[in-house]
């Protein structure tokens, strides 16, 4: 969750919320499904005034108790007639025991049975409606007849639910629509002795403690609210007391201690965790009070150092303020403020964070080192939906980036800075191999993006294979300084009387680099070459957008139509147009 802490969490307080929300103001709506075969009226109050506070309005559509299959099965249910966005199945452990109670014989196989079954569903619904599927896993179940012998019984509940979870993890992997709810861990982190409420699932069939559904709540939040690029990309870290303990200025580099054995495992630890964040595809960046030159030696001397001046995007370490340092690493990075996570020990420095740049995430750390790692992750503010072999490369990328940045202010002339960089470019249909990072801009980016349209993984495998009036490309970019990768996606729509910009979106660190005349280029070639008088595009207006509000305009395109909300229509003649010329050269 993007927030400090997590006592907004509250049951109580959340329902009395509910009973006050008008969410009518949320500019975004989204359609949600639940099945369950648990009594879950309660998760609905409190999915809404989460959502609400993420600026989006929830229609939440509740099937009737223990009603999944009927509801998949048939194509005529009410759950296609709502049609659904997502869809939530939420299966309760306490349902999975009795049917394991019932079916004495073959309990060996019980979870592949199981398994089996809900990949069916899966399948179903990926074949009848869009909607992303998020698969509930199992709350480990408590008892264990034989013991701790139990490990060793293959058929025992536990062993079977165990497997139940890595067959559901395994069937996710398989399908790219499906995501999982990972109620084992939250179960597991929370305490199985207080996660379920056997009183209440006796007398009204709940899903788990009351106290605790808000938590299952925030994870469905944090999972829907991940595909449509709300979250973290990048955590700005202070060093003393945070990355290491001591302070380097008066302590020396052979003062301070990050040792894994020691009084500095703490941040030892912390420094292995921003190591896998930075894996998966986030940025790192530093933001001290240090003398530049002190504070870089640690990481390039210091032997017990996780991170290394190489895993670092940006280095600020001056005595300028840190509200003035993040909004320049936010500047250079050209990403929003609301993207940044700042992790400081310091009181002071996170409240004046937080006073300055109200959108940076700033994360009210514990007091002791020790817990900084355990209550990131319960806080979960880098939940993702999709991981791409370009996230492994994110920080050398921006990196990359950086260096051009400084290679640029050796010019006086931007036409000879362009042509120093010796830019190849490729625009090339949708395939297999592209499907995962285009899926993922089409979900993330916000800011140079004409439509800001969703058009999710299956779609874009339609698209790719031709079915419907869509026409999907993409775009890679390489110079001197390395392979930007995948920075662009352009769809078009063949119709009858023109060919339409359906969506547009870049990269934001290649802008003024030539690319958006060079593809504009292209799609009016194609145009022409379809046979097509004219390009048709739309403008629609988002609160991150507006940089694109005359993306058309600059390419000599004439406003046809505009509506109360700013969306705008826009209408090229193919015969007027002049291609532009870009610092450009094909990619072989």
């Amino acid at each position: 969750m993007l927030s400090s802490d997590a006592s907004h969490l509250d049951y109580r307080s959340l329902l009395r919320a509910s009973k006050r929300l008008d969410a009518s103001s949320c500019p975004r709506a989204l359609r949600l499904a639940i099945l369950s075969d648990a009594a879950v009226p309660q998760l609905v109050p409190l999915l809404q005034v989460l959502f609400a506070r993420d600026a989006v309005r929830a229609e939440i559509y509740l099937a009737e108790y223990d009603s999944t299959e009927i509801e998949v099965f048939n194509p005529k249910s009410r759950l296609f007639e709502f049609d659904p966005e997502v869809v939530l199945l939420l299966p309760s452990v306490n349902a999975l025991r009795q049917r394991y109670a019932r079916e004495v014989e073959d309990r060996i196989h019980f979870a592949d049975r199981v398994a089996a079954e809900i990949g069916e569903l899966h399948d179903l619904l990926a074949s009848r409606c869009p909607a992303v599927i998020l698969q509930s896993n199992f709350a480990p179940p408590y008892e264990r007849p034989f013991g701790n012998f139990d490990q060793k019984v293959p058929e025992a509940f536990t062993s079977q639910a165990a497997r139940l979870n890595l067959e559901i993890a395994d069937q996710a992997r398989r399908r790219s629509r499906v995501l999982v709810n990972d109620v084992a861990a939250l179960a597991t982190r929370e305490g199985l002795r207080h996660w379920l409420d056997e009183r209440l699932w006796t007398l009204a069939k709940t899903f788990c403690a009351l106290e605790h559904l808000p938590l299952v709540a925030q994870n469905v939040v944090d999972i829907v609210l991940s595909q449509s690029g709300r979250g973290v990309k990048c955590v700005v870290t202070d060093l003393d007391g945070t990355l290491w303990s001591g302070v380097i200025g008066d302590d020396g580099i052979e003062g301070i201690e990050l040792d894994r054995f020691g009084h500095g495992e703490p941040h030892h630890r912390l420094q292995q965790f921003l190591l896998e964040l930075k894996r998966r595809g986030l940025i790192l960046a530093v933001c001290s009070k240090n003398e530049h030159e002190t504070a870089l030696r640690a990481f390039r001397e210091h032997p017990d150092m996780v991170l290394r001046e190489a895993d670092i995007a940006i280095f600020s370490v001056n005595w300028q303020p840190k509200p003035d340092n993040i909004r320049q690493i936010a500047e250079t990075l050209n990403i929003g403020l609301d993207s940044i996570l700042f992790l400081d020990d310091n009181p002071f420095e996170r409240e004046l964070v937080r006073e300055t740049l109200p959108d940076v995430i700033v994360p009210e750390l514990p007091e002791d080192a020790a817990d900084y790692v355990r209550f990131l992750c319960e806080l979960n503010p880098f939940e993702t939906s999709s991981f791409s072999q370009e996230d492994r490369r994110r920080s050398d990328l921006y990196r990359q980036n950086a260096s051009r940045v400084e290679a640029r202010s050796g010019f006086t002339d931007l036409s000879a800075y362009l042509e120093s960089l010796d830019m190849q470019i490729a625009m090339r249909p949708f395939d297999a191999f592209a499907i995962p990072r285009v899926a993922q801009l089409l979900q993330r980016s916000n800011q140079f993006n004409l439509t800001t349209r969703r058009h999710g993984m299956a779609e874009c495998e339609a698209i790719m294979r031709g079915q419907g009036s869509l026409l999907g490309f993409y775009l890679q970019l390489a110079d001197k300084f390395g392979d930007n990768g995948l920075i662009s996606v352009i769809i078009l729509r063949t119709a009858e009387q023109a060919l339409e910009v359906d969506t547009w979106l870049m990269s934001c660190r290649v802008l003024g680099r030539g690319v958006e005349q060079y593809a504009m280029n292209r799609v009016v070639a194609l145009a022409k070459e379809r046979g097509y008088a004219r390009v048709d595009g739309t403008y629609i207006p988002t609160p991150k957008n507006l940089m694109v509000r005359d993306f058309f305009k600059q390419f000599g395109f004439d406003r046809v139509g505009e509506t109360a909300d700013g969306r705008t229509e826009w209408r090229l003649a193919v015969s007027t147009y002049l291609p532009g010329t870009v610092p450009l050269k094909e990619m072989a």
